[in-house]
């Protein structure tokens, strides 16, 4: 069987649905696709099937909404494809990080044992599940009393998002259950483990999400400062072999090959994380070149040569994305989200109205009547931390701010200083990669929200770059189909793959230099609020949340 008759399935799982995309293995031309929605999405408000309502800042998912991926998407994406399955050399996958899940040795989610099932804790923890921030802050603050010298490589602070903030959450809130806890699994890890048979662990979630360096987790004497019962969390929890970035965890096993309709051992690719699994795709892996992958949150990886410290960013792990260079990824946690929340929550009836009559959707509506407005007339600025700050204060206790507003407000004025806040977001990481010494050279976006031009013509200005964009709408399925092709050996590395599969639409958009002049006087604001709000003495934002969760736990 030649090239041209070979394909690959890449498998994004999303905070809300998981799409498989069949490619070819010769073009990265993409011939099918299946989009599955979880059927309980995020459980954020109480468990399913009657179980009790959860504290605010928690978000849970169900493990059997992912295998229902690989049982509907992956054969409607091979249906829609008009392939036979035999053609098919090999699948990988994606997935949100940190999403982590407590499960027995052989890989069965607790939450899936019937005396569990009514345990908030015995559930996956999705990525942005936010409950776990004061383990966090005691856990970055031990690690600086203690002088611990990885501390450095995770920008200064440990987020809630990560494995060690949430499992020290779940040891503490429910010991039962953590007592139950067996392995301590990525979800990117587990469903590898579902389609091959056997126990794998990747090298970008073990350094970025689980504070591997160097060849090993943090020390028990370290855990054991944090809570006794902690001390040997890393060696009978998480302790695995590591396994490099496209290799090969195994072929797929007769159970997941029954799931999927695909051929038994064919290859099946090491885990990866959706946003890192991308750049490839984007191609996107030289040192310099910063993807943003941009969705519900953002998040921004680059390749470098050489290692350095960048304060406030989510981690640098050798190999993390691509083999021999240092990958750093830094995010932000709510983007898209808080354009969905705007939507949602606060604009007026007569907008929906309005959008309902033009067949349209309200985020066009309100794009539309954004773009005519000129840069800074609505007089507004607001802090885009409605899911806190993941860089680069990396803090989920902050909540967002919009100052500036009047009676005369209008909704798509709010919803033009929301889009402009996320751009100051990420304006102010790139700055710290290029004050840290690790220039960015290009900006390059992927993502749902590279369609809307209003927001990368705002992101273009406010960076004063160009901003180069994915050509692929699936491009984290397209990289874990570039993962998989090397898991075949159809390529020898994953640069190689990325050369003949990867595709990006160069300098798409350009800064216009009127509108980057106002920006600059906005981001100075913004930087006020930021240091103000984020890094001053007074912490006004978290004692309002303080207060909130005081009247909601009477």
């Amino acid at each position: 069987m030649n090239a041209m008759q070979q394909y690959t399935i890449g498998v994004d799982f999303g905070t809300l649905s998981g799409r498989a995309v069949v490619v070819r293995v010769a073009d990265g031309a993409e011939v099918g696709a299946s989009v599955h929605e979880y059927r309980h999405g995020v459980i954020d408000r109480a468990l399913p099937d009657g179980g009790p309502s959860l504290p605010p800042d928690w978000a849970l998912q169900d493990p059997e909404d992912y295998r229902d991926v690989l049982r509907i998407a992956v054969p409607g994406a091979v249906e829609a494809a008009g392939v036979d399955p035999a053609q098919v050399i090999g699948i990988a996958t994606d997935f949100t990080a940190c999403t982590v899940l407590p499960a027995l040795a052989d890989g069965t989610p607790l939450c899936e044992l019937g005396d569990l099932a009514g345990r908030p804790h015995a559930y996956p923890k999705l990525w942005k599940h936010h409950a776990a921030q004061p383990q966090a802050d005691r856990i970055t603050d031990l690690a600086h009393r203690r002088g611990e010298p990885w501390i450095r490589r995770y920008g200064g602070r440990i987020s809630s998002e990560w494995e060690f903030a949430k499992a020290l959450q779940l040891l503490e809130e429910d010991p039962d259950t953590y007592a139950r806890t067996e392995r301590w699994i990525e979800a990117a890890d587990w469903i590898v483990w579902q389609l091959c048979g056997k126990e794998t662990r990747n090298a970008c979630t073990a350094g970025y999400k689980g504070i591997y360096q160097d060849g090993s987790y943090p020390d028990k004497e370290y855990l054991g400062d944090l809570n006794p019962d902690f001390a040997d969390f890393a060696d009978t929890r998480l302790s695995h072999a590591i396994a490099p970035l496209g290799g090969r965890a195994g072929g797929l096993c007769a159970r997941a090959a029954q799931w999927t309709g695909l051929p038994p051992g064919i290859a099946v690719a090491v885990g990866n994380v959706d946003a890192h699994v991308t750049a490839p795709a984007a191609q996107a892996i030289a040192p310099g070149q910063m993807l943003a992958v941009m969705g519900t949150s953002t998040c921004h990886v680059m390749n470098g040569a050489t290692l350095a410290e960048v304060p406030g960013i989510c981690g640098v792990v050798d190999g993390g994305i691509l083999a021999g260079l240092y990958g750093y990824e830094a995010g932000q946690s709510g983007v898209g989200d808080i354009f969905a929340w705007f939507v949602d929550h606060a604009v007026p009836p007569e907008v929906h109205e309005q959008a309902r009559a033009a067949g349209r959707s309200v985020h066009e509506i309100l794009s539309e009547q954004a773009a005519a407005q000129p840069a800074g007339a609505h007089g507004l600025v607001a802090l885009d931390w409605l899911s806190g700050n993941r860089s680069v204060l990396v803090d989920h206790h902050l909540s967002g701010v919009i100052a500036g507003l009047t009676l005369a407000t209008r909704p798509d004025e709010i919803y033009r200083a929301l889009i402009e806040a996320t751009a100051f977001g990420t304006r102010a990481i790139v700055e710290a990669f290029d004050d840290a010494g690790v220039p960015v050279t290009e900006f390059v976006v992927a993502g749902g929200l590279k369609r809307n031009t209003l927001v990368m013509q705002i992101y273009a200005d406010v960076l004063r770059r160009p901003i180069s964009v994915a050509t692929s709408d699936q491009a984290p399925a397209l990289g874990s189909a570039i993962h998989a092709a090397v898991a075949a050996g159809a390529y020898p590395d994953v640069a190689a793959a990325a050369a003949a599969m990867g595709k990006v639409e160069r300098d798409v958009y350009r800064p216009e230099p009127a509108n980057s002049d106002v920006y600059d006087a906005l981001y100075a604001e913004y930087m006020l609020l930021h240091d103000y709000f984020g890094r001053g003495a007074d912490k006004a934002l978290h004692r309002l949340r303080r207060i909130r969760n005081e009247a909601l736990a009477r």
